[in-house]
């Protein structure tokens, strides 16, 4: 896989990382179900990218 596409990749991750996050703030209304969500998000980009 190229850079190119790698970083293709993780700019398709970056969106839902940061309008999910808003999301998720907004409806547990704490930071703790957003760090998880987050770092589920990094886990499932880290397994493309290092493919």
């Amino acid at each position: 896989m190229d850079i190119g596409r790698k970083l293709g990749i993780l700019v398709f991750f970056m969106v839902p990382a940061i309008i999910g996050g808003g999301i998720v703030f907004h409806l547990f209304h704490d930071y703790t179900p957003v760090v998880i969500y987050e770092l589920a998000l990094y886990l499932i980009a880290g397994a493309y990218i290092s493919k």
